[in-house]
């Protein structure tokens, strides 16, 4: 059964998919029935630029405690991050 679990959220960036480099410039998150992993539902995560096509395109299947490190690690690293541009 579908989750219509969906979340959406622009982003400024750079990816690299099957036709190299492109612009980033969406994340599509969602909790659904993954297509390659070895699970019932994953947390699905599509780094995309819709404007440049279906080709313009990263796409991650995490399971749950995967995704909860994963965001912890990006908040880890942002919060270091602005303390080294800020000087402290």
């Amino acid at each position: 059964m579908c989750t219509n679990i969906v979340e959406h959220t622009p982003l400024a960036g750079s990816g690299k998919g099957a036709i190299g480099w492109f612009k980033v410039a969406q994340a599509h998150v969602t909790y659904d029935h993954p297509f390659h992993v070895d699970l019932e539902h994953a947390l699905n995560i599509d780094f995309t630029n819709d404007a440049a096509g279906v080709d313009a395109r990263v796409a991650v299947e995490l399971t749950l405690d995967s995704a909860k490190n994963l965001a912890a690690a990006i908040l880890a690293a942002v919060e270091r991050a602005e303390r080294y541009e800020s000087g402290a």
